[in-house]
């Protein structure tokens, strides 16, 4: 716990009580080390206080995705097949949903958080499972548009998992990440993988960067970056 005491102590110098608390709660899910199955415990724990820590003053990462993606198709938003990964208790979904889209699906290892995201009835069905190496329960080129928000974090989606990701989205369609920009160099797995792995799939053909772009106020006052590919 003396990495979490230090992280939240350095925060708390200029941030207020209920910041801290968001902080405290997003480290706890994502610490050093941590395996994908210690934090999906972390989450049944907090799922009933997710949303309340995680406000859209707080984290704007669900807005960041959803306007990306309504960029991408400006039109027949009703149409787009999208799947929303790791997508919580349904926040992306929600975003999506503002902006016109109609046909979302969602994807998340916690079942108490897809509680959450289903009764909020934006998505036409949820897949409780993980985004690894492993092969999805979902068909090639199923979808137009795949989008992850927060779901880049340690413990969380290993660099691989894009290879599946980008599997079941149909040629021509986008794939948007959306992550906390220090992650890229504090977490090992993709300060030592994420390079690498999109220059293969861009060096295969699977896909091509279309864009990265750095946001600021991402999470309060922490920059994200949005990447956007389009599958080849």
């Amino acid at each position: 716990m003396s990495g979490l005491k230090s992280e939240v102590k350095r925060f708390a110098e200029t941030h207020c009580e209920e910041d801290v608390s968001a902080f405290k709660a997003c480290y706890n899910v994502g610490r050093p080390g941590m395996l994908p199955n210690e934090s999906t415990q972390q989450y049944h724990s907090w799922s009933s206080e997710y949303e309340q820590d995680l406000n859209p003053e707080r984290y704007r990462g669900p807005v960041i995705a959803a306007e990306s993606v309504a960029a991408f198709y400006p039109t027949h938003r009703d149409k787009v097949l999208i799947l929303d990964v790791a997508c919580g208790t349904g926040f992306v979904g929600q975003e999506l949903w503002k902006r016109g889209f109609r046909q979302i699906d969602g994807l998340d290892p916690c079942s108490s958080m897809l509680e959450r995201a289903r009764a909020k009835k934006v998505y036409r069905k949820e897949f409780c499972c993980y985004l690894n190496e492993k092969p999805l329960p979902i068909a090639d080129n199923a979808y137009d548009c795949a989008v992850m928000a927060g779901g880049m974090i340690e413990g969380h989606v290993p660099c691989s998992g894009l290879y599946q990701l980008a599997r079941v989205v149909k040629p021509g369609g986008l794939v948007c990440l959306v992550m906390r920009e220090e992650f890229l160099g504090h977490v090992e797995e993709y300060r030592a993988n994420l390079d690498t792995v999109i220059t293969d799939m861009e060096s295969r053909a699977i896909w091509r960067l279309a864009s990265r772009t750095v946001v600021p106020n991402y999470f309060i006052d922490k920059n994200g970056v949005v990447f956007n590919f389009v599958k080849c």
